[in-house]
């Protein structure tokens, strides 16, 4: 079976064997939902640059025939880690001056001497998500897109879209609403007001809202009509009259899911994989591979897969697709939560999960957080999580799949937060967890420099 970097290509491109110029240009929603109506929200300088800096998850997705476009180059030691492990790297591209707050589609846009080197490749540009930066980048480098243009690309990852292909495929989801208009959204509030009288939570979405940002959770109806005034006010100032909102019922769950397919130019689909999330306290940490399912709840998202994909075709998209979805406390299914069509942090892990994770073993996809006092390279975490470290397929321990956010958030002097990513592999969850806790344990030491 061909691996997952041949069968992107093929999917994409059309060609298993095309170069591929990769962008990681996370949280594209940003880009996307320009210009939309939005929820409150608050973001950090400081996250953004780890979000940014995930970018490096793009250098092991790509092959030894493809290109990465990284706002800064992979640490030197990190990079002789990797190659020890067997792994053929891409060619590397580094911007010249990356600011914390660009994506690193922007941060190329900005460097006229790498784009005039993209420009010289016999590659087809392949990106996170494709937005109109991406699109700006393709034409600024003559390099043709692998992907739809921007305009189908935010269609198609509107929730707004996600809940009305499931009504119209008739797929299960959480009774909800989608909404375009102020009208819309009042009469789905009305129709909510009766869930939160009885004490059941609602919870409204943004259409293109990302990592928990752009949703609101109800439990009142003064909230609500607190919220909904917000937005009437924010669209009557604006006189832009268009809104995308999702009004859903918060419904209790046993198991969230990731699940992929991806969709080829020729519109046949291609079911990847399913996932468990892993949560710790409520909060998304990573995923669980593979997922604790029966054989029919597979059979079942398979089939979704496939209705989605020939949706998704028809509507002029292809490519990479991730299906957030749930398994109900009597096991049932809601198999589309929401439809991301883009890659997904699960994407980023699929080539290293094929080399590693041996036949019988379980993995663990999440990240650590680091508070440190100083940047660190990648020679002293290794030596400070020493045993702990993956060295070969079949093994145990964790594979560093990102280096760059654990010191993205540096600024001088001072304290910062980063996140040192990785997959844990193991032949039980038991094996996992103990290597998990000493993993915790070592990186919790104070004043690392």
């Amino acid at each position: 079976m061909d691996d997952f970097n041949t069968r992107l290509k093929r999917a994409v491109v059309g060609e298993p064997d095309a170069s591929l110029v990769f962008l990681g240009n996370f949280e594209v929603e940003e880009q996307w939902a320009r210009g939309e109506h939005t929820l409150p929200r608050v973001s950090a300088a400081s996250g953004s640059a780890v979000v940014n800096h995930m970018d490096e998850f793009a250098l092991l997705l790509a092959g030894p025939a493809d290109h990465v476009v990284l706002k800064a180059a992979p640490d030197a030691d990190y990079l002789d880690h990797l190659v020890g492990l067997g792994i053929a790297l891409p060619t590397v591209h580094v911007v010249a001056d990356q600011d914390p707050l660009r994506n690193v589609t922007e941060d190329a846009l900005a460097d006229p001497a790498l784009v005039e080197r993209l420009s010289g490749l016999d590659a087809h540009l392949t990106a996170h998500g494709v937005s109109e930066v991406e699109e700006r980048l393709a034409a600024a480098t003559g390099l043709p897109l692998a992907a739809p243009d921007a305009a189908t690309c935010k269609v198609v990852n509107s929730k707004v879209y996600s809940r009305r292909a499931a009504d119209e495929l008739g797929l299960r989801q959480p009774t909800g609403w989608a909404c375009d208009t102020v009208e819309q959204l009042e009469a789905a509030f009305a129709a909510a007001a009766g869930l939160v009288e009885r004490g059941e939570k609602v919870v409204v979405k943004e259409a293109l809202g990302v990592s928990g940002k752009g949703i609101a959770v109800l439990e009142s109806p003064r909230r609500m009509d607190r919220l909904f005034r917000m937005i009437a006010k924010q669209v009557e100032k604006s006189g832009q009259p268009r809104i995308a909102f999702c009004v859903e019922n918060w419904v209790a769950k046993k198991t969230d899911l990731n699940y992929q397919f991806t969709v080829g130019r020729d519109g046949v689909t291609h079911f990847d994989f399913v996932k468990e999330l892993y949560t710790e306290g409520g909060v998304h940490k990573g995923h669980r591979m593979p997922a604790r399912l029966s054989g029919a709840q597979v059979d079942e998202l398979v089939h979704t897969a496939n209705l989605l994909g020939k949706k998704l075709a028809a509507d002029g998209y292809f490519g990479v697709v991730g299906v957030d979805a749930m398994v109900d406390p009597d096991d049932g299914l809601y198999p589309v939560i929401e439809i991301n069509a883009r890659n997904n942090m699960s994407t980023y892990q699929v080539p290293s999960q094929e080399r590693f994770v041996g036949a019988g073993q379980i993995a663990l996809a999440r990240h650590y957080p680091m508070r440190l006092t100083g940047e660190v390279g990648f020679a002293a975490v290794r030596e400070q999580l020493d045993g702990l470290l993956l060295e070969r397929r079949g093994g145990t321990g964790l594979l560093v799949n990102n280096f760059a956010t654990v010191n993205a958030g540096a600024r001088g002097d001072g304290a910062f937060d980063g996140r040192l990513y990785g997959i844990l592999v193991g032949t039980s969850d038991e094996e996992i967890a103990a290597v998990d806790a000493e993993i915790t344990t070592r990186l919790a030491e104070e004043d690392r420099r």
